[in-house]
This record gives C-alpha cells, structure tokens and sequence, in this order.
C-alpha cells in the first residue's frame, strides 16, 4: 500500500496579522494517508487531522483533493453537486508576487477557487479564480467626504474676506453660504456613520444599498481575477474585471428620475447668467490678494517720496521713486488680465438683462435690480448701473502712466537732469500708444511742466503734491474696477459650483454617486498599475495618453433601472475630471500604500503610493508626479425582461446616446494611444475593432451584447480597467463575468470547445460568485426567475464579434438555465422546454405585442 505524508507549514500569513513578515514559515504539524483511500473515496477529496511530532495534539485539518482526469470521468458519473474540475477551495493567494504589500493594502478577504481545464491538444489548463474585498471601499468615501467639507468651508471663507458688500451681492453671498453648510452638515453626518461602520467591515452588500447613510460607500464592490497557467508554462496570465452594484443614490430612489434628468431642470441657474471656471475663480482670488499688498506699498511709497522731498536729498529721492515705479508696473502686470476685462463686461451684460427684475434671497431680502432700488452703492452697483465702455478699461491704466511720468519728469526737474525734449515727445508716444481709444485723460489739477523753471520757486514737496495726489487718484480708480470685477468673478464662480448645481439634495446625491465610481476606478487601477509595473509601454502610455476606465452596465431602460442609468451616466463623466499621479511611500506597512484623495471638486487628484525599491524603477516623468488623465466610457445594454419591456412599448434612447458618445470618446483615446505609441501590436488591430463597434451602436438591434463584447475586447486591447455593473452586482453580473472568463479561456488559450459548457457551469455553480451571492443574501441562489430566463439575448450575438467557432443554436439563457434552475425553482427543463406558466406568460405578451403593433 503506498502511503504519503504531509508536512503542513504556514507559508502566508492571515489577512491582518503582522507578528510575522511575510515569507516566514512555521511547523505546524504532520499527517498520513494512503493514495488507495484517496482514489477510492467517494467524494474527490478526503479531511486529514494535523497533529504535533509527538501525536498527542490535534492543531488542524487539512483537505487532500485528487484531480478528476479524463478517462476517470468517463467511467464514473460526477456528483450532482460537485464540478469536476474544482480543484479546491482556497483562502488568500499562494504567490509571493500576489502576497505583495502592495496587495495586501489594496484587497482583503480574498476568495480562490482553482480549475483544471482541458485544451483542444487534450491538454490541461490551470485556472485560479479570485475574488477580493478592498478597503477603498470605505477609505476613498471618507477621503471624499473630508475633502468636501474643507472645500465648502473655504469657500464660505473666501466669500466672507470679501468684506462688506451692497444687499444685492450680499444676498447672493448669503445663499451660496446656507447652500456649503446645509453640505457640511449632510456631509459631517454621513462621515461619521462610516467611520463606525467601516471599523468591522470593509464590505457593502447589496441588502443595505438604499443605506442613508451608506450612499457613499459602493455596493458589492469586488476585484474578480483569473489567473490562467497554459501547459508547460509556470507563469500565469491575469485577467481583472472590477464589479459592482450600479453607482447610483438608491437611498434618495428614482420617484423623479437619476442625475441627469434631475440636473436637466436646473439649467436656469446658468441661462443669461455668466459662469466661471474654477481656475478662473482662483485667478481672481490671486488678483484680490496681489491688490490687497501692492496697494498699501504703493500709497505708503507715495507718502514717503513726499516725506523724502523735504530732506533735499537727491539719491534718496530718486530711490523711493524708483521703488514706486517697480510697485507700480508689479500692479500694472497683475490686473492688465483679459479676466478683468471680460468680467467688466459682463457685469454689464448681466446688469442689461436683469435691470426689471427681481428675486427674494435666501435670507429673505427681496432685491431689486432697478439702480432707484438702493441708495447706497458699492463699487460693484456703480459698475453694473453706469453704461460700459471698452476703451474706459484701458484709458484708467493710461491715466496711472500718465501720472507717474508726470511725477519723474519733476523729480528730474527737481535734480537738475531735466530731459531733453525728444525724450519728452518719446515717453509721450509710448503713453498715447497704449490708449487704444485715442483721447488721453487731462488732469486740471495738475500744471504744465513748463510752468516749473526751478526748484528755487517753491519747496520740492509742494510742487510733488498735486502730482502725487493724482497719481493716488489714479491708481484707486483702476484698483476699484479691478476689485469689483474679481469679486464678481469670485461670487458667480461659487455660485456656479453651489447653487447652479441644484438643491443641497441633488448635489450630495451627485457627489454619492461620484464616490462609488471613484472607488470601483481606483481599484481597478491599482491593479492595472502592480500588474504593468514591469511593461515599459504600459508605463509610457500612462503618462502619454492616461488610463481608459470602461465601464460595462447591464441595466434596463425601464422603471427605477432607468434612474441608476442617469445616475451613473453622470457619475462616470465626472470622472474625467479627476487625474492619478504615483508617489514614493515612506513604508511598506499597508496604511501608507493606501490611495489617498487630493483637490477640489472637478479636479481631484488620487496619489498612489508605491514602496521606494518599485518607485525607482519608474520612468523619470511620473517619477516627477507627472498626472495620469482617466478616460471613463460607459457601455449600456438592458438583457433582462424589463429591457424587453422598454424596447417594445419604452424608450432606450438613453441607452443608444450613452453608448454612442462613449464610441466617439474610445475612438478618440485610441487615436491618441496610436499616435503616441504606433509600434505596439496592440494598437495596430484597433481600427478593425473600432469599426465593427461603431456599426454594431449604429444597428440598433435589440439586447446587442455584441456591443459590451467588442468594447470589452478594445478596453483590454489598450489596457483599461474593465468595469462591470448591473443594480447589485449580483446575478447578472455573475453571468456576465463568468462567460466572459471562459471566453477569454477558449479564445486565447485553446480552451476546448466541448469543455466550454462544462467550464461555464463550474464557474456558476461552485466558482467565486456563487460565494459573492452568499455574502449578499445569505443564500445560494441566483435571483432569476424563469420568465427573466427566458428574456435574456441569444450568446451567438455575444460571441460571434469575437469567433465564429461557436454553434448558432447555442444561448446565454441555455448556460444560465443549465446553473441556475436547481438554485432558483424546481423546474427542470431544456433549452425548448418551458413550464406551462411561463408559456402562458410569453403567448399574452405576444398577443399584447401585436396588439400594440397592429
């Protein structure tokens, strides 16, 4: 009888232990077993006790499992409840390069399941299923949630430093601060209940979706990998997909629609109304601050040119004014910005179109916009209610030059170094040629310089006074208009991000729905980023052309499906408003690899931290913090009953502009791609793809997977991140994934197509979604009823944009149905066979179909 014996050590350690490094190996105990049990056993594995070297103590279990092979199956049935081709059950990776601490920090709670497949050479396949949780979700919407509450804050500050301000703006400023801290306050609450929560877990399951105060933290958010070892090799391929539920505000429902249709009723907020970037908006705050410190030199220098006359002293004399000049054009440089010009302009615009109306402010005052309605006017009134000329602008500038030549010309007069005269008539021309209008600013308080034959007629500060004093007036003239035209930039750019984007409501459901996509991106990325670190184009192209993030939605056109659809139309395209960038960490320990948030809303910047031996080798230019672009697309096709709904008696024009312009963006990023890196293969097999996605968007065929299929294969192409949701990331999704795995199995590595069945039931009855269903809803079931098994799209359209090798006759609804139905009801029927309520079901929506037809 021949007998084996196992040595069992600990060659990982536990998620969160960190009382042994990694690689460290410890005895845990030995066991024995004959090879005869082993094969005779009924079931394909046998449980052995581990026991100390002196067999006394019992300090595990272990499971031994044998591989079915082919001529075994032949002659021994499989177990009803048992894939042959699992191999076992495994917690946490088995590689050192996957037991990284660059992985642990990014996924927790790792699930294996491993498979043996057979080749078309009749070979083997070995193929390890992953599925992970991952603190980001739960450090990202903390981070989000932190980084809007400053945001809010600040701006309430930068309003408040604007000082006392006319009613009119002053109401203005006063509904744009109740608007911030109605945010602070929801925002504050929702952080605290997610740092209680995410102590215990890093895990939201599909039950508490409509969580109030969950609505931050993504649904089912999982890394689901494939690692696939060909024969004769010893390195696996990955293949990485990011699920989860659909990134939309389920707690706040669907009653009026998602974001898109919601922030569609809002548009009379920006209608005949200026809006400002934020860029623009930090522009002018720079302005306000350069004038709140060059004004004050300016008038103190001006004192002390004055103070200096009297000294007689010459050198003195010319350096104090040589410091005034230099302050001077400093001021000149600053506010000569075409953003001054142009929001003159528009307070102008904006005074023109609202002079008869009026509107009632948060804080109750009711404004009028008429000039008779205020008695008092700040300089900001007095711009919007005097008429507005284009050279006025430029005719103050030309009176501040004006009046400082004026000034050094008599301080040369004063010194004895009076000018000759064809320098006068120079100075002279240069000032006439900034005066774009022609007509010059005359100062009647000022005397002819001719008048002054020497310093011996009057005292040199009297005749430096009225020189000063206009040149002061001058400047406070041009200052004031600077001033009132960056405040009104300040106030509509805090508008334009508070207020004109809706209610405090529509707003938080808009930044909820942002932080799902954001963590389920960052994810993704993560793993694109530790699985390219060694590939030399991967890298180039990250900081050439940035990251594609395509995301995969299986969501209906119909009822509250349609509402996540607009939730998560927007939610995705305001990822393109954020950047990576990669950074050096200062340990290994997982809480400094963790992503951490940076920025503003619009212009978030995610840096990813990387251990000091990895950083090094990076190129040179994200070495340097080189940002790395996102570039999200969003593919929608509804698969199940209610899809069948909407494209009878519906609408799904959503779903055809959604996968339209998320065509013209791929096309865009790979037209990019190609002309930064046009000598990688995969670049070169693009346009062929692009252009069967292109006709396939514009067939507008009923539930066209062939759409999510090609774009899938042009996403992982180009080395994006693949992202797949449906409403919980649950059970089509499940589907989704899993056909997806063993297609890749079959296309690039030689899966047989006789095995494709085979595996595809394997990875759904026993494989890692099976364990994603349990973790949600306690139950090993899939949630499909027979009626939605029946609606969903034949796999030939699937399949045949990638071969032609699969048999029309073949369908999803057959592969589902052949995993599901002992799960789901007690029916068991083949591909044409249907239960009697179900055949009842379809011939009354036939017969209401061609009612509604005829």
């Amino acid at each position: 009888m021949q007998m084996a014996m196992m040595a069992c050590t600990e060659c990982l350690r536990p998620p969160g232990n960190s009382s042994s490094s990694a690689g460290q190996r410890s005895f845990l105990g030995f066991t024995s077993f004959s090879i005869r049990d082993l094969l005779g056993a009924k079931e394909p594995h046998i449980s052995l006790s581990l026991r100390t070297m002196d067999g006394v103590n019992e300090v595990g279990e272990v499971k031994v499992s044998r591989l079915q092979m082919q001529d075994e199956s032949e002659n021994k049935a499989a177990p009803e409840h048992k894939c042959l081709a699992l191999c076992d059950t495994l917690h946490g990776s088995v590689q050192d390069k996957e037991n990284s601490p660059m992985m642990r920090a990014a996924l927790c709670a790792q699930l294996c399941k491993v498979y043996r497949f057979q080749t078309e050479d009749r070979r083997w396949l070995l193929v390890r299923e992953q599925m992970s949780e991952t603190p980001l979700s739960f450090s990202l919407p903390k981070q989000l949630l932190s980084a809007l509450i400053q945001e809010h804050t600040n701006r309430i500050l930068e309003l408040e430093e604007l000082g006392e301000l006319s009613p009119h703006w002053d109401g203005l400023r006063h509904d744009v601060t109740k608007h911030c801290n109605h945010l602070i306050g929801l925002h504050q609450e929702t952080l605290a209940e997610i740092d209680k929560l995410s102590a215990s877990s890093c895990f939201k399951s599909s039950s508490t979706k409509s969580n109030r105060h969950l609505q931050f933290v993504p649904t089912n958010l999982h890394s689901q990998r494939m690692e696939v070892t060909s024969p004769g090799s010893t390195e696996g391929v990955w293949y990485e997909v990011i699920t989860f539920g659909a990134a939309a505000d389920h707690h706040h429902a669907f009653k009026h629609g998602g974001l898109k249709r919601l922030l569609s009723k809002h548009t009379h907020y920006t209608e005949g109304s200026v809006s400002y970037s934020q860029d623009e908006s930090s522009r002018a705050r720079e302005l306000l601050a350069s004038v709140a410190q060059l004004l004050p030199l300016i008038f103190g220098l001006a004192e002390e040119l004055l103070s200096v006359s009297l000294e007689l002293n010459t050198a003195r004399l010319q350096e104090v004014l040589d410091s005034l000049t230099q302050q001077i054009e400093q001021l000149v440089h600053a506010l000569k910005d075409e953003l001054v010009k142009g929001a003159l302009l528009a307070i102008h615009n904006q005074c023109t179109s609202d002079c008869s109306g009026s509107h009632v402010h948060s804080n109750g005052l009711l404004c009028e916009d008429s000039p008779a309605a205020e008695e008092s006017q700040s300089p900001l009134d007095s711009l919007r209610d005097s008429e507005y000329d284009e050279e006025e602008w430029d005719r103050a500038w030309v009176n501040v030059a004006k009046s400082l030549n004026c000034i050094i010309d008599m301080v040369d007069r004063l010194q004895g170094r009076e000018r000759r005269p064809h320098e006068l008539k120079e100075s002279a021309g240069d000032t006439r040629s900034q005066n774009t209008g022609g007509t010059f600013f005359h100062v009647s308080d000022v005397a002819s310089l001719s008048s002054f034959s020497s310093s011996s007629a009057s005292s040199w500060q009297e005749q430096l006074l009225p020189l000063v004093v206009t040149l002061r007036d001058c400047v406070r003239e041009a200052v004031t208009k600077a001033r009132a035209a960056m405040t009104f930039v300040v106030l509509q750019g805090a508008v334009a991000a508070t207020v004109a984007q809706g209610s405090g409501q529509i707003v938080q459901r808009r930044h909820a729905v942002f932080s799902q996509a954001l963590s389920a991106v960052v994810c993704g990325f993560l793993l694109k980023l530790y699985g390219g670190l060694e590939d030399p184009d991967f890298l180039q192209q990250l900081h050439t052309v940035g990251i594609l993030a395509q995301f995969e939605s299986l969501l209906s056109t119909y009822g509250d499906e349609l509402g996540m659809l607009e939730d998560m139309e927007v939610g995705v395209a305001d990822l393109s408003g954020m950047a990576f960038t990669v950074t050096e960490a200062r340990t290994e320990q997982p809480g400094d690899l963790l992503p951490a948030l940076s920025g503003t809303w619009g212009s978030y910047v995610v840096k990813v931290p990387l251990p000091p031996e990895t950083f090094g080798s990076l190129p040179q230019e994200l070495k340097n913090g080189g940002l790395i672009r996102v570039e999200p697309v969003l593919f929608n096709i509804g698969i199940n009953q209610q899809q069948s709904l909407a494209e009878r008696f519906g609408d799904s024009s959503l779903q055809e502009r959604v996968n339209q312009q998320s065509c013209e963006r791929l096309r865009a990023y790979c037209n990019s791609l190609r002309g930064a890196l046009p000598h990688t293969a995969a670049v070169q097999s693009l346009a062929d793809m692009l252009a069967s996605l292109d006709r396939s968007v514009e067939a507008k065929k009923r539930k066209n997977v062939e759409v999510l299929w090609i774009a899938a294969m042009a996403c992982r192409k180009v080395n994006g991140v693949r992202l797949t949701s449906c409403k919980s990331a649950k059970d089509r999704t499940a589907m989704s994934v899993t056909l997806e795995q063993c297609a890749i199995l079959r296309e690039r590595h030689a899966l047989s197509q006789q095995h494709f069945s085979t595996a595809l039931d394997c990875m759904r009855r026993d494989g890692c979604r099976m364990e994603n269903v349990q973790k949600n809803v306690g139950s090993r079931k899939f949630a499909f009823s027979g009626v939605q098994l029946l609606t969903f799209p034949n796999s030939t359209d699937l399949q045949t944009a990638a071969t032609d090798r699969l048999p029309r006759r073949s369908c999803t609804r057959f592969y589902i149905r052949r995993c599901v139905v002992m799960n789901v009801c007690s029916w068991d029927f083949s591909v044409h066979q249907k239960p009697p309520c179900c055949r009842l079901w379809l011939q009354m929506f036939e017969l209401r179909t061609c009612l509604c037809n005829k």
